[in-house]
């Protein structure tokens, strides 16, 4: 038996560990007699490490559940590995999946269905200024917007976003009956920031965006007009994804019977993401902790 561990000139700690280190190789009981070491301390030391290693997983177990209640059951390994690492804890994506499936905990990700509505599109010779130039863009330089749908009780109702590409910020929002530019005109009017700092305002071709009624908001406030070109979804990107993500996370675990049920909902899961949802965009921040650190970050260097 070789375990490259002298009698003399050893702990009795250090042959313990070496005996616990090489028990797949020999047995236990044989290391100890050749080392002099009582078997009942090497057993102590075993049920000591289990115990710590038992409660250390139980407690990162914990932390994952309630990491991925907290995000609504929307988080996947990606995003609960960072949350743990802002913890202190390192743990490898198959070990957050691992302990996941144990405990059955199942991103409404795995599990989302997507369905597309077509809609009408306008005409209109405005051009595409943004130019699916989506990032590094300054604060309330381009703000994006775009419908989705959502059924209350036995009928479709509708959701508008607008959504500030400097943070993915979702500044206003409106839900209602109608599919039209009364939806977009209270988007608009309950946005977080003043809309004169507002510079570019982008959606894609659906006639509900062709209207005076939003061409005369947009003008009193001196705002710019983009538009996607035709059949272009990509050039609304952001807004096709802030929806898509709104449906998974929100339309689709929810069964609304009112519009005002909707409304009351839809504003709490808004706050939740832009105050508490991290991006992967943003460097695993939320909008508003981006928000806040470049606005530090301005006024140092100012």
């Amino acid at each position: 038996m070789v375990i490259n561990c002298h009698k003399s000139n050893t702990t009795t700690r250090q042959k313990i560990d070496r005996i616990i280190s090489n028990r797949e190789k020999y047995s236990i009981n044989a290391m100890c007699e050749f080392l002099e070491v009582p078997k009942s301390l090497v057993y102590y030391h075993l049920n000591k490490n289990n115990s710590t290693s038992n409660s250390k997983d139980l407690t990162i177990t914990n932390h994952i559940k309630s990491i991925f209640k907290s995000s609504k059951n929307n988080y996947g390994t990606r995003k609960i590995k960072v949350k743990l690492d802002k913890l202190g804890y390192k743990v490898s994506r198959r070990r957050i999946s691992r302990i996941m499936k144990e405990n059955g905990l199942v991103s409404n990700y795995t599990v989302a269905q997507y369905k597309a509505h077509t809609t009408n599109c306008n005409e209109a010779s405005t051009p595409n200024i943004v130019d699916r130039e989506f990032d590094n863009r300054t604060k309330l330089e381009v703000a994006v917007s775009d419908l989705t749908y959502v059924r209350v009780g036995n009928k479709w109702n509708y959701v508008c976003t607008i959504i500030d590409l400097y943070n993915r910020e979702i500044i206003g929002y409106a839900a209602g009956a109608n599919k039209n530019a009364r939806l977009i005109e209270t988007a608009l009017l309950r946005c977080n920031y003043p809309l004169k700092d507002i510079r570019i305002f982008h959606s894609d071709r659906g006639n509900e965006y062709d209207n005076a009624l939003i061409d005369d908001i947009l003008s009193t406030f001196k705002i710019n007009r983009s538009l996607s070109n035709k059949g272009n979804p990509y050039d609304n990107a952001v807004s096709e994804a802030t929806n898509k993500t709104l449906k998974t996370e929100f339309i689709y675990q929810r069964k609304f019977e009112t519009l005002e049920q909707l409304q009351l909902e839809l504003a709490e899961h808004i706050y939740w993401y832009n105050n508490q949802r991290i991006h992967g965009s943003l460097d695993y921040m939320t909008p508003i902790e981006y928000r806040e650190l470049n606005t530090i970050k301005l006024g140092k260097a100012s």
